[in-house]
Parts: structure tokens; sequence; C-alpha cells
């Protein structure tokens, strides 16, 4: 999506979850005494346009989120919603409350 390497287009090869990068096929980098080297590239510049379903445990995680196989899974389905924050007047009223409750009122 941004970078140099704008528009490629091609299969994730490896995760390497330590260092938070992926490398895909085709981007690749010519080293001087001439060999070839993947470049890895940071998650948060790559846009995923098609899953590969083949497997069974990437199927039940699918399931288990909530998206069946027949949908079109698309990154709005994929990204999970979360509730906007709560402000800080509104976390101290909530506290009061369930103060107030356990305390039984005496």
């Amino acid at each position: 999506m941004r970078g140099d390497r704008r528009g490629l287009e091609g299969k994730i090869t490896r995760v390497d979850r330590k260092n938070y990068k992926i490398l895909v096929e085709g981007v690749t980098r010519e080293k001087v005494d001439g060999t070839t080297i993947p470049v890895p590239i940071h998650p948060s510049k790559v846009m995923i346009v098609n899953l590969n379903l083949d497997d069974k445990w990437r199927r039940e995680v699918l399931k288990r989120k909530g998206i069946s196989e027949k949908e079109k899974i698309t990154e709005e389905k994929i990204v999970k919603e979360t509730k906007p924050p709560q402000t800080r007047r509104k976390k101290k009223k909530q506290q009061k409350v369930e103060r107030s409750g356990k305390t039984g009122g005496a």
C-alpha cells in the first residue's frame, strides 16, 4: 500500500512474528554479490486481498469469529469493532454506583 513496492502483489511466504514483518513472494532485492534476498515488509503496509481457506485450522478460527465460509470475507468483517473508550467522568460515576450497591446503602 505504501513505499517503494507499492502496487506489487504476491503470496505471503513467511511471517516473522518476533520482528512484526512479513515476506511476500516476488518482493526481493539483489545483493552486491548477485544473490537475491526477500525484503521484509511491515504488515501495516500490506492489504490482504484473498485468503486461502484450504487449511482446516483457519476455517475453524473464522467460524469462531462468526464469519461463514460462504460469505465474502472483506476487511470490514475481519476487523473487530471496538467500543469507544469511556471518559473519566463516566468511569468514576460507574465506580460510585458499584460501590454504593455493594455496601447495601447503610
